[in-house]
C-alpha cells in the first residue's frame, strides 16, 4: 500500500509558480532602472520637475491610490474566498477588483488628455516625458493585469482547482499586487517627492 504524503494544510508556501516570481522580480528590476533614471535626470533639473510636478493632478493620484490598494484588497479577499470554497464570494471580489482596474483606467485617461490640453504633453519638458513613459508603462502592466483578473473570475467558476490551475491564480493575484506597489513607487516619485 503506498501512501503520499501531503503538507499540513497550514504549512507556509509560496504562492504561485516559480517563473512567476522571476517574472514580478525581472519586472521590478526593469521599473527600478527606470526609477533611478528619473531619479538623476530630476537632479539635473530640479527646479524645472518641482515645476511640473506642481501641475500634476495630485487628488487624482491619490484617489488612484485609494483604487488600486482597494482592489488589492479585493483580490486577497477572492483568493481566500476561494480557498475556502466559497466560489460566489470569490467570484464578486475579483469583478469588484476588475472594476476598480478599469476605474484607475478611466481616470488616468482623463488626467492625460487633461495635461495634454493644458500643454503639458510628453515634449513640452523631461519631467513629463518620464511622467508619460512611466505612467503609461504601468498603465500597459494594469491592462495585463485586468487579463490575469479576468483568468482569476474564470476559475471561480470550477468547483475544485487543480494544483497548477490554483497556482496559476494565485501568479494572476501576485501579478496584481505588484501592479499595486509598482504605482504607490510611482505616485511618490512623480507627485510628491519636491
Amino acid at each position: 500500500m503506498t501512501t503520499t504524503a501531503h503538507p499540513p494544510r497550514d504549512a507556509r508556501r509560496i504562492p504561485g509558480e516559480s517563473g512567476t516570481w522571476v517574472f514580478l522580480f525581472g519586472d521590478m528590476l526593469v521599473f527600478g532602472a527606470f526609477f533611478v533614471t528619473f531619479l538623476v535626470e530630476r537632479a539635473k533639473a530640479p527646479e524645472v520637475f518641482d515645476t511640473a510636478r506642481a501641475t500634476l493632478h495630485i487628488g487624482i493620484g491619490v484617489v488612484n491610490t485609494l483604487v488600486l490598494l482597494t482592489s488589492s484588497l479585493c483580490v486577497v479577499l477572492s483568493l481566500n474566498a476561494l480557498r475556502a470554497g466559497a466560489h460566489q464570494i470569490a467570484a464578486r471580489a475579483v469583478a469588484v477588483a476588475i472594476g476598480f482596474g478599469v476605474a484607475f483606467i478611466a481616470l488616468k485617461v482623463y488626467e492625460y488628455v487633461s495635461l495634454a490640453g493644458a500643454g503639458h504633453g510628453p515634449g513640452a519638458n523631461d519631467f513629463y516625458l518620464y511622467y508619460f513613459i512611466l505612467t503609461g508603462l504601468h498603465l500597459f502592466h494594469v491592462c495585463l493585469g485586468l487579463g490575469a483578473l479576468s483568468f482569476v473570475l474564470s476559475q471561480t467558476r470550477n468547483a475544485e482547482l487543480s494544483v497548477t490551475r490554483t497556482a496559476l491564480v494565485e501568479g494572476g493575484a501576485c501579478f496584481w499586487h505588484l501592479v499595486d506597489l509598482l504605482w504607490i513607487f510611482l505616485f511618490a516619485l512623480l507627485y510628491l517627492v519636491s
